[in-house]
């Protein structure tokens, strides 16, 4: 199965992440002298172990809120606090930018405690065709995110809802998240060990040396298996890899 894969359609790229590790990847900028480059902080970590994403970035802008949230007077009013709050304070609308295979990387502008990304509206985000979320941010609602196997990385679990205290203000922009400059169109990973960003114009050239690096580990590991008597899987399994990359092209 031949790909077409151009620098200006990224989502052509991602087949070539498909089995690739964070480290892999990781290795591989540093093999090319991009050291220390995409690498989020260690501290946003995946939600729960065994998340695993490779995307392409669609990048969204946050800034403390400037003003906060009214008094409510009702309990209608306030389950539906958001809807209040989005009238007075709009933001601009994901609606028909999330294309399958996205990675939403959000960066909170250095708000206080706010859960932005919940178990109700990430989940909408993957209904929509999101990969994964990344916040430098907080979560919450982090059980039914559990639960749901949400694919979300964050800084932290927190508690707290968006009125009053941060507002969204561009999206498709560049940011900084974790310590790491995202563009739209950028590809993100994710996996136990965190996310990386990988700049588009390198992303092809990266994915090629991160699959020699992978496969090298996992024949280097295979023998070892063999040695110690354990039984193999899918972490040594080089052959189906080397399958999957072959039918590629």
């Amino acid at each position: 199965m031949q790909q077409t894969r151009t620098a200006q359609d990224p989502f052509a790229l991602l087949p070539l992440y498909k089995y690739l590790r964070v480290v892999d990847v990781c290795d591989a900028m540093d093999g090319i002298g991009y050291f220390n480059i995409g690498l989020m902080w260690p501290e946003i970590r995946p939600l729960w172990s065994g998340i695993r994403f490779w995307g392409v970035a669609l990048t969204l802008r946050c800034v403390p809120a400037n003003r906060p949230m009214w008094r409510l007077h009702s309990t209608e009013e306030i389950v539906n606090a958001h809807g209040h709050w989005f009238r007075e304070v709009p933001s601009p609308s994901l609606d028909g930018l999330i294309r399958p295979g996205h990675v939403l990387v959000t960066d909170t502008g250095g708000s206080g405690e706010v859960g932005y990304w919940g178990s109700n509206n990430s989940l909408g985000a993957i209904a929509a065709g999101a990969v994964g979320i990344v916040t430098d941010g907080y979560c919450r609602d982090t059980a039914e995110l559990v639960r749901q196997r949400t694919p979300i990385c964050a800084r932290a679990r927190g508690r707290t809802i968006i009125p009053g205290r941060i507002e969204l203000v561009e999206v498709n922009t560049r940011i900084g998240c974790g310590g790491a400059q995202v563009r739209p169109g950028d590809i993100v990973g994710c996996d136990d060990d965190g996310v990386i960003v990988v700049p588009l114009e390198i992303a092809e050239e990266v994915a090629v040396h991160a699959r020699a690096i992978l496969l090298a580990d996992m024949r280097g590991r295979r023998a070892l298996y063999q040695r110690l008597g354990m039984p193999l899987d899918e972490t040594v399994d080089y052959e189906a890899v080397e399958a999957y990359y072959r039918e590629l092209g």
